[in-house]
């Protein structure tokens, strides 16, 4: 079995549970075969938003079909 990661950064308004969420559910959507995901950092955006955008950066692992 062979697995590739990737990495994704989801965004919220709420939290960094929604940004996280936010990612794993694109994830999911998008790719076949997500076996796990490992939320690697936690960030915030306040720079070029009006209110605080939470950040998530997830890494995703997926099984390569065979």
């Amino acid at each position: 079995m062979v697995f590739k990661k990737i990495t994704l950064i989801g965004t919220s308004q709420e939290s960094f549970e929604d940004a996280a969420d936010d990612a794993i559910d694109r994830a999911e959507a998008t790719i076949e075969n997500v076996q796990w995901v490992e939320v690697d950092e936690l960030g915030v955006e306040v720079a070029s938003t009006d209110d605080r955008e939470y950040q998530a950066e997830v890494t995703v692992a997926f099984k390569l079909e065979e």
